[in-house]
């Protein structure tokens, strides 16, 4: 079954990749991530996945283009709101290339995180799948997230610090809020 993986980064493939693969399926990672921010940041990874790919024999497909502004347009009006609109944008796209390439279906590398919310990711998942016509195939990665993220510094892979968005950014690295709790 050849499933289209969409990929955050090349930790967070580690894990996905290795069980996708178990299964017997043939995966192909596709790098859509409009949210990434600054475009350095959404550089750096996309270049660390383009290596991890090609060094594991994992067929890449890169969205080229740039679309902060198009994210930023979706999630400026509600920024606590973010995730829910970001999973669709980049899920919607993930399925419709998967169509496009006549996959058997799609998945995302999401779902390896412990910081997403897997709940809305699978809700999304299917909802995006149903209109799209073709299978999301749900699991949980989460149990390989920290054997990933070790073998992902044994590689030397650039492992981002926050999850991508300019508020994630800002959640990551403002403290003021956080200190105002403190207090």
């Amino acid at each position: 079954m050849s499933l289209l993986l969409h990929t955050c980064c090349a930790p967070c493939a580690i894990y996905p990749l290795k069980l996708l693969r178990d299964e017997g399926r043939q995966v192909t990672a596709y790098f859509f991530n409009p949210n990434i921010h600054p475009y350095t940041e959404f550089r750096r990874r996309r270049e660390t996945l383009a290596t991890y790919a090609a060094a594991n024999g994992l067929p890449l497909l890169v969205e080229e283009e740039y679309g902060l502004e198009e994210f930023l347009r979706l999630v400026a009006f509600d920024p606590a709101g973010r995730c829910p609109v970001c999973y669709r944008l980049r899920l919607e796209r993930t399925a419709a290339k998967a169509r496009e390439l006549g996959m058997a279906g799609f998945t995302t590398t999401l779902l390896v995180s412990p910081y997403q919310d897997h709940a809305l990711l699978r809700e999304t998942g299917e909802t995006v799948a149903a209109a799209a016509g073709i299978p999301f195939v749900y699991r949980d990665f989460r149990p390989g997230f920290r054997e990933a993220q070790g073998q992902a510094r044994e590689m030397g892979l650039y492992r981002q610090p926050y999850c991508g968005c300019i508020y994630s950014e800002k959640d990551r690295y403002y403290r003021v809020k956080r200190r105002a709790k403190l207090d």
